[in-house]
């Protein structure tokens, strides 16, 4: 992707080539070892969705934390809250006086779709070039792998500074996170830190780090169109009586305008990026087929970062293999807005709830049914531990970092600072814009992910000096 215009700082005169070029040859020792640790993770099928198997969770658990154990952590244990999937906490606790780092990421795992679609088997990891693939490859278990690494390159050293760090790895992130907030309450006084390193966003391009300054918040709703009492012939009632997924379409062919503009009165928008991408990037990443035209209007980044977006991402109604010559009598649908920062999620589920009873046929009974809600994330702009992030991206890729916006959403950022409001967080990541997080043959380009481990270990280098000169 290409940028104009953006807020790119190169990083500080001040950092030691040499000193990098010796982490950065002590990395390529450990990396292969790093990499073989992670396929082992991606072999473990982790999916917390409910109605799946919750016993390669607990394994994933139990393979972080011996991985943290073997990385020098002082104190490792795997916790849990009622009805919560099993997180793992890994704790080397600060000298007096000194600071505390946190990094988080999480074990658990998106499913997989189906399996046919991928080129290889989504839990047997396979390499293709330098990238490797498998569900989790990326998302987020190459986060998981990038504090190990950078645990194995210095952390020692930091033991032996006093620097305190943590690491938090949670086990449901994937399924909504359900019972973040009561764990990180529960476990306030081991999880408490002066800074936090999100490991759980994308960079700019390969070969371009970025910043995550921004996400996009989130709500979902269920909507039900009932139109009959049970299934009825086709040809014997079709007519005065329209099918439930007709009526369902033609309801959420509102949420729309003929632009593609989301159609949803209320919802707010935050300014448009000063950074922008390349349509042909954007095109090519996103999979548009050549020759169709793109939805909305105004910049990429604005679309993607700052303005709401909704779609619809599953539908209950009979499979075409299926279909009989009835007249379908109820259909369901799952509609996903993204929301920008700014906007509050109760507002923005108000909103989205009013328009669809408010376009309710009357030719059916709909019901919504409210699901989740996540809140949006704006950063700092400028900040001593902002900058840190950005001279340890730069050195480690040799080019200067992009503050971006992300149009995913990490809704457990909010609890993160309302619990630990004296804690800056950094959101940074693994994955680029071809790694398919989430989708079929997701994968991690293995370079990206060796300087990911590199500026991890300069940020951790750095970030006892950066505390003392904030105090």
């Amino acid at each position: 992707m290409t940028t104009s215009n953006g807020p790119m700082t190169p990083p500080p005169a001040s950092s030691d080539p040499t000193e990098i070029d010796a982490l950065r040859a002590r990395l390529e020792q450990l990396l292969p070892g790093a990499v073989d640790d992670l396929k082992d993770l991606v072999r473990i099928p982790s999916i917390a969705f409910e109605g799946y198997d919750r016993e390669p969770v607990r394994r994933s658990a139990q393979a972080v934390a011996a991985l943290l154990r073997g990385a020098g952590m002082a104190e490792v244990t795997i916790e849990s809250v009622a009805d919560g999937a099993p997180a793992v906490i890994g704790r080397t606790p600060a000298a007096v006086g000194r600071p505390t780092v946190l990094l988080y990421a999480h074990h658990d795992v998106q499913p997989t779709g189906d399996e046919t679609a991928w080129t290889s088997a989504p839990f047997e990891p396979a390499q293709r070039g330098r990238r490797l693939y498998g569900r989790g490859a990326a998302d987020d278990k190459a986060g998981v792998m990038a504090h190990v690494t950078a645990l194995r390159l210095v952390g020692e050293e930091l033991a032996a500074e006093g620097l305190g760090v943590t690491v938090f790895v949670e086990g449901e992130e994937e399924a909504g996170s359900p019972t973040f907030r009561p764990f990180i309450e529960a476990h306030r006084e081991a999880l408490e830190a002066d800074l936090i390193i999100v490991a759980d966003s994308a960079n700019w391009a390969v070969g371009t780090p970025a910043l995550t300054t921004s996400l996009r918040g989130l709500v979902d709703v269920v909507v039900e169109v009932r139109a009959l009492q049970h299934a009825v012939h086709s040809g014997l009632f079709g007519g005065p009586v329209m099918d439930s997924l007709t009526q369902l379409s033609r309801l959420i062919a509102t949420l729309h305008d003929e632009n593609g503009e989301v159609a949803v009165e209320g919802l707010a928008r935050s300014a448009d990026p000063s950074v922008e991408m390349d349509e042909a990037d954007f095109r090519r990443d996103a999979g548009v087929p050549d020759g169709l035209e793109l939805s909305g209007g105004g910049p990429l980044t604005a679309q993607l970062w700052t303005r709401p977006a909704l779609s619809v991402i599953g539908i209950d109604a009979p499979a075409v293999r299926d279909a009989s010559n009835t007249l379908v009598p109820v259909s369901r649908a799952k509609l996903s807005l993204r929301i920008p920062p700014g906007e509050s999620p109760d507002s923005a589920m108000a909103a989205l709830v009013t328009h669809l009873e408010k376009h309710a046929p009357a030719t059916a009974e709909v019901t919504v049914h409210e699901g989740e809600k996540g809140k949006p994330y704006s950063a700092r702009q400028h900040s001593p531990a902002m900058d840190l992030a950005r001279s340890a991206l730069g050195d480690a890729w040799g080019t200067a970092a992009v503050d971006t916006g992300l149009g995913g959403s990490i809704p457990f950022i909010a609890d993160l600072l309302e619990v630990f409001p004296e804690a800056d967080v950094l959101v940074t990541g693994v994955e680029d814009p071809e790694s398919r997080a989430h989708g079929v043959d997701e994968s991690l380009h293995l370079d990206e992910f060796a300087r990911v481990c590199l500026a991890e270990a300069l940020l951790l280098r750095r970030a006892g000096s950066l505390a003392q000169d904030d105090s």
